[in-house]
C-alpha cells in the first residue's frame, strides 16, 4: 500500500474504471476497485463507500495532470443543465429527454476519446435528421407550390437542405459553441467548421423528431426556413443560405465612409424555453431599426436587414431629389 499513491477518489466503481481506462491510454498503469469482497493493493473502500485509484509514486504527478486536464476540457465542452437550457431556448424547443440533445451535439472525436466506450456520437442521428429534413422540405414545397414541376422542386429542395444553408441555420443558434468535441478536433478549430455545424443541425432535427414526433420537427424547421420560403413565394428563387444582413449592412456603410452600426439588446421576454429577443440598431446615432427573434443573433440579423432597407430607401430618395433639382 505504501508503494502506491492515490490520484483519484470516488464512490462509483464505474467512474473509477473510467479513470483507470483514461490513465491506461496515457501509458500509466493504475489499479481500480474489484468486485465487492475482493481486495486489490492500491484501492481501498472505506466505510463511506469511497474508492481510491492509485498509481506508482513516480507517475502520480503525471496521472493527476492527465485527470485534471480531462476534467477541465470536459467542464468547458460538456453542456451543463443551464447551457442546454440556453440552447433549447435558441432552438425554440424544450426536450423531454435531454439525452437526445446531448447525443446530437456529440462528435465522433469525443466518443472515440472516451475510454469507457459508453459515449455515443451523433452520426446515426445525422442520418435520420437528413431524412426528416428532406421529408419536411419536400412536403412544404409540394403543398405551397403545386404549379411547379419536379425539376424545379428538386433544385430548390437541394438548395434548402445544402450544407451551407444548414451551417448558417446552425450558426444562428450558436451550435458551434455547444459541440462536444474530442481534444484533437477542438484544437483544430472544429467549432468553426461549417461541415460539423451542418451535420450537427441535422442531428438536432432528428433528436427533436425522436423526442416530440414529426409535428415538432416540422414546426422547428418551419421557423428556421420561413425566410427562404418567403423568398420563394415572392420571387420564385431559393437562396442557398439565409442572407448575412449584418455583414451586408457593414459593407454598405464602409463603402460610403460611414461608421459601423451599433447593436443594443432592448428587450428579452417570455419563458426560458421560448424567449423573444428584441434588438435595436443605430447608425451615426440615427436611423434606428428594430428586429425580434428567438435568439440575439436572429434579432440582430432582422434589425440589420431593416436598417439596410431604410438606408437604401433614404439614399434613393436623396438621389431622386437631386436629380429633380438638377432638371429644374
Amino acid at each position: 500500500m505504501a508503494d502506491l499513491a492515490v490520484v483519484f477518489r470516488t464512490r462509483s466503481e464505474v467512474e473509477a474504471n473510467v479513470v483507470r481506462g483514461l490513465l491506461r491510454t496515457h501509458g500509466i498503469a493504475a489499479v481500480q476497485s474489484p468486485p465487492a469482497g475482493r481486495a486489490v493493493p492500491g484501492l481501498l473502500r472505506d466505510e463511506a463507500g469511497e474508492v481510491r485509484v492509485s498509481v506508482p509514486p513516480e507517475l502520480a504527478r503525471t496521472a493527476a495532470r492527465v485527470i485534471a486536464e480531462v476534467r477541465s476540457e470536459a467542464s468547458r465542452a460538456m453542456p451543463l443543465r443551464e447551457a442546454l437550457g440556453a440552447l433549447e431556448a435558441a432552438l425554440g424547443y424544450r426536450f423531454t429527454d435531454r439525452g437526445l440533445l446531448e447525443q446530437a451535439l456529440t462528435h465522433r472525436s469525443r466518443a472515440h476519446e472516451d475510454p469507457s466506450g459508453e459515449v455515443v456520437d451523433n452520426e446515426r442521428l445525422e442520418f435520420l435528421g437528413d431524412a426528416v429534413l428532406g421529408l419536411v422540405v419536400a412536403d412544404r414545397l409540394v403543398r405551397e407550390f403545386p404549379e411547379r414541376d419536379e425539376g424545379w422542386t428538386s433544385k430548390v429542395k437541394a438548395k434548402l437542405v445544402s450544407a451551407p444553408t444548414l451551417a448558417r441555420l446552425g450558426e444562428q443558434v450558436g451550435l458551434g459553441d455547444h459541440l462536444l468535441l474530442g481534444r484533437g478536433e477542438e484544437k483544430t478549430g472544429g467549432r468553426r467548421k461549417q461541415s460539423l455545424i451542418a451535420d450537427t443541425f441535422e442531428a438536432v432535427v432528428a433528436a427533436i423528431y425522436l423526442d416530440g414526433g414529426l409535428a415538432a420537427a416540422a414546426a422547428f424547421l418551419d421557423a428556421f426556413l420561413s425566410e427562404a420560403l418567403d423568398g420563394l413565394r415572392a420571387n420564385g428563387v431559393a437562396a442557398e443560405a439565409p442572407a448575412d444582413w449584418k455583414s451586408t449592412l457593414q459593407e454598405w456603410l464602409q463603402a460610403r465612409g460611414r461608421p459601423l452600426p451599433d447593436y443594443r439588446l432592448t428587450a428579452e421576454e417570455g419563458p426560458d424555453h421560448r424567449k423573444t429577443f428584441t434588438v435595436d440598431v443605430t447608425v451615426d446615432g440615427g436611423v434606428p431599426a428594430r428586429g425580434a427573434g428567438r435568439s440575439k443573433k436572429e434579432a440582430e440579423q432582422k434589425a440589420a436587414r431593416q436598417a439596410l432597407a431604410d438606408l437604401r430607401s433614404a439614399a434613393e430618395d436623396s438621389g431622386a431629389d437631386r436629380a429633380i433639382s438638377r432638371s429644374r
